[in-house]
């Protein structure tokens, strides 16, 4: 009766270290929801990146084939101007809902 008894605690015991283990332990189920979180953030981040990516190679392909696009890229950008115009630039300007300084 006592080696019985011994050996029901001896396994309990066992079974409660291999069951916090498997909760809290390195590779656990508590690291695994944090890994499963970070794999989502990382998944978010490449699809964005991809947006990103797919825009810019869009945008690549009207520069190297659309001259208007072109002319008009510059002309935003880096401010130019055509003969006989001229070009007013701005500075802050007042938006709505947004107080001026006096």
């Amino acid at each position: 009766m006592f080696w019985r008894t011994f050996i029901l605690v001896v396994l309990g015991l066992v079974n409660v270290v291999l069951f916090a283990r498997m909760v809290w332990g390195p590779t656990g189920l508590i690291e695994y929801r944090e890994l499963k979180h970070q794999y989502a953030e990382l998944e978010k981040q490449i699809a964005s990146l991809d947006a990103e990516n797919l825009s810019l190679s869009r945008e690549i392909r009207l520069l190297q084939s659309d001259s208007q696009y072109m002319e008009k890229v510059i002309r935003q950008r880096l401010h130019y101007v055509r003969d006989n115009e001229v070009l007013y630039l701005f500075g802050d300007v007042a938006k709505p809902g947004r107080e001026q300084k006096p």
